[in-house]
């Protein structure tokens, strides 16, 4: 696929995530763009880019990982570390794609990196992303979390549960040893559990209350995944105010619902 069109279709991507919670967007990055995105992911994962304090490991307390370095590594705001990152097609048309989903008002509020290092066979939790959030009177949000190689059920996938968004934010608990993952109640036989394998370049997106979670990767390759979330504008203004800059300024993360709503 060589194109720099936005996949077609957005108005039944629409319905689907309003369904469903998620919605699968194919195509959206090129072979010679995904090549673009690998080059800069890999120069941090070596650490040539330094992350900092930005950089931690949600499987924390796990094995240690065949690498030598995290089993799960996390990179928030890796755009603010190598500014190539927004020239590159990405962010404009995950912007595009964002406003046709959730309204004309969604701006970035932040982008992150998560690579499940090979052989590391360890899970993301079930979670829901709003678990991390400060409560806001304008819930709209989504994330659209790109695969840069092919994401299998054996190398990580996402899976989600279809319609969990319409339910209320689960009692979230830490998880692991410090990892600054969380998790909440959830499992593969859940009504509606179902994995999304994604092909490189392809992308899915989903709500704040979408349960989902990942399988470890049991491969000999990385699942290295793009992640960036928009909600409008001023509730991005009101996180500010709040602290909460999803780690801009501070990369402790906690869990900021621990009771149902």
């Amino acid at each position: 696929m060589e194109t720099d069109q936005l996949p077609a279709g957005t108005a039944a991507h629409v319905e689907a995530l309003d369904r469903d919670g998620f919605v699968v967007l194919d195509n959206l990055l090129s072979t010679a763009e995904l090549e673009a995105y690998r080059t800069i992911y890999d120069r941090f994962l070596s650490g040539e880019i330094d992350a900092g304090s930005k950089r931690s490991d949600l499987g924390a307390g796990a094995e240690p990982s065949v690498t030598g370095t995290e089993n799960i590594t996390q990179i928030m705001w890796p755009s603010l570390l190598c500014r190539e990152l927004v020239d590159l097609p990405l962010h404009a048309r995950g912007l595009e794609l964002a406003r046709e989903l959730i309204g004309a008002d969604a701006e970035l509020d932040f982008d992150m990196l998560i690579d499940k290092a090979p052989r590391t066979a360890t899970a993301t939790p079930w979670h829901q992303d709003a678990g991390y959030w400060v409560n806001l009177p304008d819930g709209r949000a989504v994330s659209i979390w790109v695969s840069l190689d092919e994401a299998t059920l054996d190398s990580g996938c996402m899976w989600y549960v279809q319609g969990s968004h319409r339910g209320p934010v689960r009692p979230h608990r830490p998880a692991g040893k410090g990892g600054g993952a969380i998790e909440c109640e959830g499992s593969e036989d859940e009504p509606g559990a179902t994995p999304v394998p994604l092909q490189p370049g392809a992308a899915v997106a989903h709500v704040g209350r979408t349960l989902h979670y990942s399988r470890g990767n049991i491969t000999d390759r990385h699942r290295r995944a793009y992640i960036l979330n928009y909600r409008p504008a001023a509730m991005i203004a009101r996180e500010r105010e709040l602290g909460m800059d999803h780690g801009k300024t501070n990369n402790e993360r906690v869990v900021r619902n621990t009771e149902a709503q």
